[in-house]
C-alpha cells in the first residue's frame, strides 16, 4: 500500500528539500518506486534532482491548474532514479489561481490519484510557509515528516505547524498524522541541541526518529551538482544518515502492517 509523506516546516533552512531529495534516493536504493513532488516555487528539489527548472515545458503548475495530467509532467531524476513532478517560479501563480477553483485544497490529491498504483512512496517538498500549496500537500498525504534543527526558535515554529496539521486533520484529511520528527544539522556536542532533543523526545516519544542527520559538508555540496548525497558521496555521513532514515521508515511501516494484520 502506498505511503504519502509531506516534508513540511514553515521555518526555512531546516533541511526540508535536502530531506526530500535524499530520502527519495535512499528509498529507491531499497528497491522502492518513489515519486518526489516539488511544491516549492523555488524549485530546489527539482534542481537538486538534476533537472533544470528553467528548461521545463510542463511542471506541477500545469497539473494543479488542470492544464495537464500529472502523468504528462513526470520527469525521471537522472542521478537519483526516482520520478519527479518538477516545479519552477510558475508555481507562484498557482496559489492565486487555485483560490477561485472548486476543491482548491484537494487539487493535488485529485491529480495524484491516477498515479497511486505506479509508486510505493510519494514524497512532497513543501514551501517554507503555511499557504495553499502546503494545505494541498497536507490534504494529499497520510503523514508529515518534520525536519527541524534542535534550537529554541525551531520549537516555537513547531507548535504552529502542529496546530495547522490538527486543523487539516479535523476539516480536510482525517488520515493525516505526524509521521515523524527528524533532527537535522545535528551536533551532539552542543548543550542546546541536547536540551531541545530531550524536549522533543518527551513530547513526541516514538514519533521522534532515532536517526539524526549531522552537519555534513558533502551533504551541503551535493545539490550544486544536481545529485543526492548517496550519488555524490555514498560514504559521507549525510548519505549514511538518510539511508538509515529510509530503513527506519521501512521498519515502522512493516511493523504497522504486521500489527494491522493481527487485528
Amino acid at each position: 500500500m502506498i505511503k504519502k509523506y509531506a516534508i513540511a516546516n514553515q521555518k526555512g533552512g531546516v533541511g526540508k528539500t535536502t530531506t526530500c531529495v535524499n530520502l527519495a534516493a535512499s528509498l529507491v536504493a531499497t528497491k522502492k518506486r518513489v515519486l518526489l513532488i516539488d511544491l516549492d516555487p523555488q524549485g530546489n528539489a527539482t534542481m537538486g534532482s538534476g533537472i533544470d527548472k528553467n528548461d521545463l515545458e510542463i511542471s506541477i503548475y500545469e497539473v494543479l491548474v488542470g492544464a495537464c495530467k500529472a502523468e504528462d509532467a513526470l520527469v525521471t531524476s537522472p542521478s537519483g532514479l526516482y520520478s519527479v513532478l518538477p516545479a519552477n517560479g510558475d508555481l507562484t501563480a498557482a496559489e492565486v489561481e487555485m483560490l477561485s477553483m472548486d476543491n482548491k485544497e484537494r487539487r493535488l490529491r485529485e491529480a495524484l490519484e491516477p498515479l497511486i498504483d505506479r509508486f510505493d512512496y510519494f514524497v512532497i517538498d513543501c514551501p517554507p510557509s503555511l499557504n495553499m500549496l502546503t494545505v494541498n500537500a497536507l490534504t494529499a498525504c497520510d503523514g508529515v515528516i518534520i525536519p527541524m534543527q534542535c534550537e529554541y526558535y525551531a520549537l516555537e515554529g513547531l507548535s504552529a505547524l502542529v496546530n495547522t496539521i490538527n486543523q487539516i486533520q479535523s476539516s480536510l484529511n482525517p488520515r493525516l498524522s505526524i509521521e515523524g520528527i527528524l533532527r537535522t544539522m545535528y551536533d551532539p556536542r552542543n548543550s542546546l541541541t541536547n536540551d531541545v532533543s530531550a524536549q522533543l523526545n518527551e513530547y513526541f516519544g516514538d514519533a521522534l526518529y532515532r536517526t539524526c542527520v549531522p552537519r555534513n559538508v558533502r551533504l551541503a555540496e551535493a545539490p550544486s551538482f544536481g545529485q543526492p548525497a548517496l550519488v555524490y558521496d555514498r560514504q559521507s555521513k549525510g548519505a549514511i544518515a538518510y539511508l538509515a532514515l529510509a530503513g527506519e521508515i521501512l521498519r515502522r511501516n512493516e511493523t504497522a502492517r504486521a500489527d494491522a494484520a493481527q487485528v
